[in-house]
């Protein structure tokens, strides 16, 4: 089954939004839709290139945009965005929420050795700066930039609130900065929030020589009533060189821990070995 990355995408912002509530830990698991992907015109994605950091290309060049790494190796990149708002932040200081950061789906990860890459929000480093060390440290995992406060890049991306055109360098820029500092492995990848992007905003991109990375295969974890959905969601849509789209945010993303096992082995039946998005792309 595929999955309705619009339905899926609104769905979370509007609890981005604190219009929304997590689906609850029962009742039944609805079944994905069709898949669609909700990208802007870019044109098509130059290839990309190994530099000096993953993801890096020159600067001043349009950046190149990544749906998934090469289908001839069978190897696939598992990807957590880390998404952290204004309103979130406003949920946590008023006790509506326990926590954004899964703690337990990073420890299934370290337990079984599992590589992966960490899309990060600035404003997610700055408060969980615990888990960010933790994260850094795991010479399997990777670090990527989100965008500081999970704006949108275009005009129409489900009502997210929109980063001015003028502000969209300075946005990517200042959350490589809140980054850096943590060490790890850092990359120069970047993920639009929502996957939404133009030209405009890939030229705002430019001065930074970074990868866009969007990804071919949408969890749907966000508002999941249960892990099966995500489960199969993912084992749906996944094939060699695929990028998935998965969440390290609990509150908004309440099964992904309870999903993982059986999204690993599924991989494992498949032959599929989880590797991180550099080592996908440098294939």
């Amino acid at each position: 089954m595929a999955v309705d990355r619009r339905a899926l995408a609104l769905a979370l912002v509007l609890m981005l939004a604190g219009c929304g509530d997590p689906a609850p830990r029962t009742g039944p698991a609805p079944a994905p839709g069709p898949s669609r992907s909700r990208i802007a015109e870019a044109g098509p994605a130059p290839s990309v290139e190994k530099a000096v950091m993953p993801g890096t290309v020159e600067a001043g060049e349009q950046p190149p945009v990544v749906q998934h790494g090469p289908r001839d190796v069978k190897r696939v990149a598992l990807t957590f965005d880390a998404d952290m708002t204004d309103a979130m932040t406003a949920r946590l200081r008023r006790g509506e929420v326990k926590s954004y950061a899964n703690l337990r789906l990073l420890g299934i990860l370290e337990q079984r050795r599992i590589p992966a890459t960490f899309f990060v929000t600035g404003q997610w480093a700055e408060q969980y700066p615990e888990v960010t060390k933790r994260i850094v440290a795991n010479p399997r995992f990777e670090v990527a930039n989100h965008s500081y406060e999970h704006a949108a890049f275009t005009g129409d991306c489900y009502n997210l609130p929109r980063v001015k055109p003028a502000d969209m360098t300075e946005d990517v820029a200042k959350t490589f900065r809140v980054l850096e500092p943590f060490g790890g492995r850092q990359t120069r990848y970047f993920r639009f929030p929502g996957l939404c992007h133009d030209r405009a905003a890939l030229r705002a991109l430019a001065p930074l020589g970074v990868t866009v990375v969007d990804g071919d295969v949408v969890s749907g974890d966000p508002f999941a009533r249960g892990p099966d959905p995500v489960v199969n969601a993912v084992l749906s849509q996944v094939k060699p060189g695929s990028i998935v789209i998965m969440h390290v945010t609990e509150a908004n993303a309440l099964y992904t821990d309870d999903a993982l096992p059986a999204i690993l082995a599924g991989l494992r039946r498949r032959g599929l070995e989880p590797v991180t998005l550099s080592e996908l792309l440098a294939g």
